[in-house]
């Protein structure tokens, strides 16, 4: 498969926008689906469609199988050790508060501290904070250098024996520093402190190998990696998903239920209350099939190309300031003009077709610090080009000239 003809796999493409060509710059809050992951969805409504794991008729049989086919597929990507340390979630974000629950249930109490970092999302943020207000738990912020970056040794000089939890973003959705995790992860081993890293930028970009990384949780989000919403994905080492007690109880979630005892059937189904995204799931093993079939560096390099492209040619305008200088950064760039708010930024150019984010990005913190309220975000997926950078650019060129710049 060819990058050339990439956009020709994904059917939005075909559409128009205001009577121009899509040009899409907003992977990071969600990417566009490829033509078989729609498909798949489809398929298996006509075709294979049942609850998984309650029945044992035909169709049953079939929708669990591919149910846990996709299980097994995600585990051979993310290089898991155990098919069992593989969780369905709702997205990131209930994966991460999964973690925050169960884990701060057992392990937290008042004064304990949770040690996270000024680039966080709100979804990395949030779930801790809970934590805090319901056990009196600290939350500590390793803070941002002005090129976007975190100083490992001010982060090594924020960890104590209070320390019960690291978690932190593989990639900022604002600055596209890609962290130094192996550095964080090493440190924190040394210490005894279990990491969480927030994927959700990370895999759709990047080469996960978990059993590599040694972290003992990392979050994904299926609809930023070509798939379907409403479908996350928790890797939970097997140490930690055997010791944490269930996140939400229902259907599916135990082995035996009695009116004075209930027991818990064994993970990862302990995870998964209640009817699953069946379909979702199923068609996700297309997605990453069909980044398996690009190749996850040969994806590297191709973002990366644009990736240079597209800060040089912003970076000649005078009237734009990009967010962040980091040494590493991957598929994201945000920035702000004089004069001229975000959303006006945004409205703009989507008369052209130009599909970017405007906000602060569920990074308020981030946005304070820099001592902005919002910022615009251009970010890529495998469907972009150098022409792409080349229309956004022509079109920020219109935006100047509407506001007189």
């Amino acid at each position: 498969m060819q990058f050339n003809d990439i956009k020709s796999k994904f059917p939005i493409f075909k559409q128009k926008i205001k009577g121009k060509s899509l040009t899409y710059l907003d992977s990071a809050n969600s990417s566009q689906k490829p033509k078989e992951v729609i498909d798949e969805i489809s398929r298996f409504y006509e075709t294979e469609f049942s609850n998984v794991g309650r029945s044992v008729h035909t169709l049953a049989v079939k929708a669990t199988n591919k149910f846990e086919e996709t299980r097994d597929i995600v585990k051979s990507y993310v290089n898991a050790k155990h098919r069992e340390e593989i969780i369905f979630t709702k997205g990131a974000t209930e994966a991460i508060n999964l973690v925050a629950s169960t884990y701060g249930e057992k392990f937290i109490k008042g004064g304990d501290e949770i040690l996270i970092t000024e680039l966080e999302h709100h979804s990395n943020y949030v779930p801790w904070h809970y934590l805090r207000e319901k056990k009196g738990a600290v939350i500590k912020f390793a803070t941002m250098n002005e090129n976007g970056e975190i100083n490992i040794d001010e982060f090594k000089k924020l960890i104590t024996e209070k320390t019960k939890m690291i978690a932190f973003t593989h990639i900022s959705n604002v600055t596209g520093t890609i962290m130094p995790i192996k550095k964080i992860i090493d440190l924190a081993k040394s210490k005894n402190i279990p990491v969480l890293i927030d994927g959700t930028q990370g895999a759709p970009h990047l080469v996960i190998d978990v059993q590599d990384l040694d972290c003992d949780f990392y979050a994904i989000s299926c609809h930023k990696m070509y798939g379907p919403n409403g479908l996350g994905i928790l890797f939970a080492k097997k140490k930690w998903i055997d010791e944490l007690p269930p996140y939400q109880g229902g259907g599916g979630m135990i082995s035996d239920v009695r009116k004075n005892k209930i027991t818990y059937a064994e993970s990862p189904t302990k995870f998964e209350a209640g009817t699953m995204q069946t379909a979702e799931v199923v068609a996700f093993a297309k997605a990453i099939k069909f980044i398996q079939k690009l190749g996850i560096k040969n994806i590297e390099q191709h973002e990366s190309q644009i990736l240079e492209y597209g800060l040089e040619k912003l970076r000649k305008d005078n009237s734009i300031n990009i967010i962040g200088n980091p040494k590493n950064r991957a598929s994201i760039i945000s920035f702000t003009m004089k004069g001229i708010h975000p959303h006006d930024i945004a409205t703009i150019l989507d008369d052209d077709g130009v599909a970017i984010r405007a906000g602060h990005h569920c990074c308020q913190i981030l946005h304070d610090k820099l001592g902005i309220a919002a910022s615009a975000r251009a970010s890529l997926g495998v469907y972009n080009s150098k022409e792409d950078i080349d229309i956004l650019s022509e079109s920020i060129k219109k935006c100047k000239k509407v506001f007189q710049i």
